[in-house]
């Protein structure tokens, strides 16, 4: 039996011809790169993202999907194989423009980037919440420079980074919410950005996609499952439906090890040991006169996706724990992150908070709606890592001949 992502017949990652729709126009650029992010649901935790990035003008499409632990048909990545493909892909580029830039011979570059997250609380009594644990780095590579040399080159890339804004800075998210067309006010205030944002329900229903196959896949589904680690925790979890219980106390593990190809093309293989997935490896390339050929999404294109994906499913979970009436639901997202050591030297990387429209078909009150929205960005492990200010990535770094 297919699931409705497969009954698409369409690649699990491709570029969009000639979108022609201005909500899939980047917003004004602010720092040196924006990124717009469509987002809609599809069938269960199956989601469809637009991401269009202000660098390249380029529009690429993907698709993210959950595994049993959320009765998920695992058919595309998890949201948070996305962010950390896009992280990782980040340092892997900070690190190459900085040895350059420094004159440090470099070769064989292999990046194993493990991310953690927290969970929480009571979905029933509000108190759920998601939380992001600092990144551990390690860093396989052959050079004849010191072994400080290469330290240092690490650590500064890991500053250099766009991703670094989200990390060390508290950045609080901003939304606005409309259910069923209504806006619905809200505490916090709802103006930002370039003013009010059409519903992207026409866009995701008029666009037609000529997507060919893949010679070598932007996103690979290997089949492979991870093994668990023999020092897995106990707050560990995995099992079918594990993620929807109402009280949680658990840890989450994702595992991004990112080598890159002769033309720079960056493969970033994904695994999930908290809860246990599918392997699936993401490739990356930065555009054309940033050190790359456009050839797959760029690092902050999967940055971008992973945010709206992983708010997105926290949207559809919350919904199911406390069993509201969603019909369908989508976001328009806007995200500003600065350039990094190949534009800005050595200046640290800097984002604004993320900018989110959130549009509900529900047979659902205003009050139960500002709920949803309230405790899906509560429970969302990637806005977690943006108003949380963590500490620096521990690196680890290790010379080969």
């Amino acid at each position: 039996m297919t699931s409705p992502l497969q009954e698409l017949g369409y690649p699990l990652g491709f570029e969009v011809d000639d979108p022609v729709s201005p909500l899939l126009e980047p917003p004004s650029v602010r720092l040196g790169q924006s990124q717009r992010t469509l987002v809609r649901s599809i069938s269960g935790m199956q989601k469809e993202a637009l991401v269009t990035d202000s660098v390249s003008g380029k529009t690429w499409r993907l698709v993210s999907d959950e595994g049993e632990y959320l009765d998920g048909d695992d058919v595309a990545p998890a949201p948070l194989a996305f962010m950390t493909t896009g992280m990782v892909s980040s340092f892997a580029n900070e690190i190459v423009a900085l040895a350059e830039d420094r004159g440090v011979d470099l070769d064989d570059v292999t990046l194993v980037q493990d991310n953690y997250y927290t969970m929480n609380g009571s979905a029933l009594r509000g108190t759920m919440t998601g939380g992001a644990l600092p990144v551990e780095l390690s860093v396989q590579v052959a050079s004849e420079a010191e072994e400080s040399t290469l330290r240092d080159l690490v650590e500064t890339a890991t500053r250099t980074s766009p991703v670094n804004g989200l990390m060390t800075e508290v950045k609080n998210s901003s939304f606005t919410l409309r259910l069923n067309g209504t806006a619905v006010p809200l505490d916090d205030g709802d103006d930002f950005g370039d003013g009010p944002i059409a519903d992207p329900a026409g866009v995701f229903a008029d666009l037609t996609y000529d997507a060919d196959e893949q010679a070598r896949p932007i996103i690979h589904r290997t089949g492979r499952t991870t093994e668990p680690l023999p020092e897995a925790e106990a707050k560990y979890t995995s099992g079918s439906g594990s993620s929807l219980q109402e009280d949680q106390d658990r840890v989450l593990h994702v595992r991004g090890v990112c080598t890159s190809d002769d033309e720079g093309v960056k493969t970033v293989e994904v695994k999930l040991f908290s809860p246990i997935g599918t392997v699936f490896e993401l490739r990356s390339d930065e555009p054309a006169g940033r050190g790359g050929a456009g050839r797959a999404p760029s690092a902050m294109t999967y940055v971008a996706a992973g945010l709206g994906f992983c708010f997105m499913t926290q949207i559809g979970r919350y919904a199911d724990i406390v069993n509201k009436d969603l019909d369908a639901y989508r976001i328009v997202q806007d995200t500003h992150f600065s350039f990094g050591a190949g534009e800005n030297g050595e200046t640290p990387g800097e984002a604004e908070p993320v900018e989110t429209h959130v549009y509900l078909d529900a047979d659902e009150s205003a009050s139960s709606a500002r709920d949803v929205l309230r405790m899906s960005e509560q429970t969302c492990f990637l806005h977690a890592l943006c108003r949380t200010e963590l500490d620096a990535p521990e690196v680890d770094v290790e010379r080969s001949a």
